[in-house]
């Protein structure tokens, strides 16, 4: 039996992964354009014709809504603008409470407090690590008046109950879908399965165009407040004649003329890109179907997975070593990806900490000294065991990795493969 990189032994591959590269000639054309126009962004914090934005950012809002099938898209900054702009729109105020996933990027649990409002962990599913829909309903209180769902990982969440929930209490449903552009749930794009959708433009995901974000609704009063919070609403509303005007203290959250261009050739290429990415999996799938301490992950009915990352169950009770050591041996076994040295082997087990775990809420302090806004509310509690499921999936439950995206071959993932076979059929070492 071969000896194993983490014991000193040939590791299976030396040379980098290819890098995940989306953009191309088109991109380069499209910045020419912007640049040759000499209008690199066109918005005026003021009631204006201008205050829309662009020629590009209002092409890009255009073919984003046809794409979704959705009335409404507002280009943002960022999806973590987009998520707050969302809170805001709904006519959150101080003290109200909104259900969150402990699982996902921090702003899908924080959004809220920037508005003053709690932010209520509920558990995860322990196959799909979307929100419970038990959970949820169990999380409900008298203040309750939104739901921050997670398409995690590229997987839709449970909207058929969660929607249900949501009508039956009078809640808000903002779906953050940064993870998982294209997935679809009985035949309906993510995004538009609540009543706000927001999409991730960052560098490291599906399409990108560095930065930036996209919001969609169907909406008309939620699209218009959700431009305001976009752009100074506070210098708007006036002119404007917006007769509420709760939360309209708005922000720079404006995404650039250059940006829009490159956003707009990229969502041409979202579709053949997630099919790439479909391949991958079903070939990656095939190799580790044979690593017994692995689970295949699973496919919610009648939904399409488009794969952020690929989070196979772990079950140390097979292997009798940890997730951990178990995954810092495959990783020694492979290199990094090209442009990503510094990220190291883009394989993982866990994902995130529990977000409710983080100093901010471990010491209820947000903004201010006094604790504000935890301190409107002493009911929400955040200790330790609030969500075993994520805590156990954290803790060793679940092995990700990125060795499904479209910039690699077969040739690439049989490395990979060979990596976790050599690691399983010597995994004696590791105790």
């Amino acid at each position: 039996m071969a000896k194993l990189a983490i014991s000193g032994g040939k590791p299976v591959r030396t040379k980098p992964f290819p890098a995940y590269i989306t953009a191309g000639v088109e991109e380069k054309e499209a910045l020419c354009r912007v640049i040759d126009s000499g209008v690199l962004s066109r918005y005026l914090g003021a009631w204006h014709e201008q205050f829309y934005g662009g020629n590009e950012v209002q092409a890009l809002e255009k073919e984003w809504a046809d794409y979704y099938n959705v009335k409404h898209a507002i280009a943002v900054n960022s999806a973590t603008s987009g998520l707050i702009c969302a809170v805001g729109a709904i006519g959150i105020e101080p003290g109200d409470e909104i259900i969150v996933s402990p699982w996902s990027m921090c702003i899908s649990a924080t959004a809220p407090l920037f508005y003053g409002a709690i932010p209520v962990f509920a558990d995860i599913e322990p196959d799909f690590f979307c929100l419970d829909p038990e959970s949820v309903e169990s999380k409900i209180t008298s203040k309750t008046k939104a739901i921050i769902v997670v398409d995690l990982f590229g997987q839709t969440y449970n909207a058929d109950s969660i929607n249900r929930i949501a009508a039956k209490y009078g809640l808000k449903v903002i779906e953050d879908c940064a993870q998982a552009p294209g997935a679809l749930l009985n035949g309906k794009p993510v995004g538009t399965l609540g009543d706000i959708g927001v999409f991730s433009l960052n560098y490291h995901k599906h399409i990108h165009s560095g930065e930036g974000g996209m919001i969609v609704t169907n909406d008309d009063n939620l699209a218009e407040r959700l431009q305001l919070i976009r752009n100074h609403a506070e210098a708007v509303v006036e002119a404007k004649g917006v007769d509420n005007i709760t939360n309209m203290i708005g922000q720079n959250y404006r995404m650039t003329e250059l940006e829009a261009s490159v956003a707009r050739c990229q969502l041409k290429k979202l579709n053949s890109l997630n099919s790439k990415r479909l391949q991958n999996v079903v070939y990656l799938e095939s190799g580790l179907k044979n690593i017994p301490c692995l689970a295949i992950p699973k496919v919610r009915e009648n939904s399409t997975h488009v794969y952020y990352v690929h989070a196979c169950k772990y079950n140390q009770g097979i292997s009798r070593v940890s997730a951990q050591k178990f995954v810092s041996a495959v990783k020694a076994e492979l290199p990094h990806f090209e442009l990503r040295e510094k990220e190291g082997t883009k394989l993982g087990a866990g994902y995130v900490k529990p977000l409710y775990l983080m100093p901010v809420f471990q010491n209820r302090i947000a903004f201010g000294k006094s604790g504000w806004p935890f301190n409107l509310n002493d009911s929400v509690t955040y200790e330790k065991g609030l969500c075993p499921v994520c805590e156990e999936l954290y803790s060793g439950g679940v092995v990700t990795s990125e060795f499904m995206l479209p910039s690699l071959n077969e040739n690439d993932i049989n490395d990979v493969v060979s990596a976790f076979e050599k690691v399983w059929q010597n995994r004696e070492e590791l105790l």
